[in-house]
């Protein structure tokens, strides 16, 4: 079967994006408790325990905290690259496997291509997924879009894409300046502009679904969001627009 996605949730307070296959289902990123994680893969039709794997982008704890006890209580391998495990003490997992040199790989029929991202974190990962002729690109946590980024994620057939801030609202916004300056920063989050050049310039001209994630709920809006994305979404099967406490309902990815 092609591929298919959904989101546990999206934002500083917590990720999770589930990616299945058939009968098999990856879930990227845990920022939630044990039960939280059960509560919203509950909503998606979905247990921890039909999991085939964890995949972890970076050490952030908003994408992290949960990936430990998750993978303790059901037995699950967890992979991540060993910058990202070196990072900090996230308590011991049953089974690792460690992402050497963003090197390709694959898990239960699901070919894994880890990306490397510029972003304030060990060694952080973004991932573009494949199965029977379809792709998925996961593209958040990074301040730039550099030209190898375009180049792995430029012919994915869905995009799960971060449009983090509007640069006004971040300037006059209540975070220290020290804050600012990293979320603005080319190793920060991607502003609303950013997602939009980063579409414009690679036409995606192939894709059905795009998912606007990752939206700050102090330094964005949806409506800033939708208004700047819209002209460079023209022409996008399906956009939607990801939230903190739902995430997005499952999506299919048509071969």
């Amino acid at each position: 079967m092609a591929l298919r996605f959904a989101s546990l949730g999206s934002g500083s307070k917590g990720n999770g994006t589930l990616v299945a296959s058939g009968d098999h289902c990856l879930l990227v990123d845990c920022g939630f408790t044990i039960k939280e994680t059960e509560r919203r893969m509950a909503r998606l039709g979905m247990s921890p325990a039909d999991l085939s794997a964890i995949l972890v982008t970076h050490e952030h704890s908003d994408h992290l905290s949960g990936v430990a006890p998750l993978a303790r209580k059901y037995g699950l391998p967890v992979y991540l690259t060993p910058g990202t495990l070196r990072a900090r003490d996230i308590g011991k997992l049953p089974r690792v496997h460690l992402i050497e040199g963003y090197q390709p790989f694959e898990v239960a029929a699901i070919q894994v291509t880890p990306v490397a991202v510029p972003h304030d974190a060990r060694e952080a990962a973004q991932f573009v997924f494949r199965s029977r002729g379809t792709s998925l690109g996961l593209l958040t946590d990074l301040g730039t879009v550099t030209p190898h980024v375009e180049s792995h994620f430029g012919d994915c057939d869905a995009l799960v894409l971060e449009a983090n801030h509007d640069p006004q609202m971040l300037a006059q916004g209540p975070y220290p300046p020290s804050l600012k300056r990293r979320v603005g920063g080319a190793y920060g989050h991607l502003s609303n502009q950013q997602a939009a050049g980063f579409l414009h310039r690679v036409g995606f001209r192939q894709l059905q679904h795009l998912v606007v994630a990752h939206i700050s709920e102090k330094n964005n809006s949806l409506e800033l969001a939708r208004r700047t994305l819209a002209e460079a979404a023209e022409g996008v099967g399906n956009c939607i627009f990801a939230c903190q406490q739902q995430g997005f309902d499952w999506l299919q990815v048509e071969k």
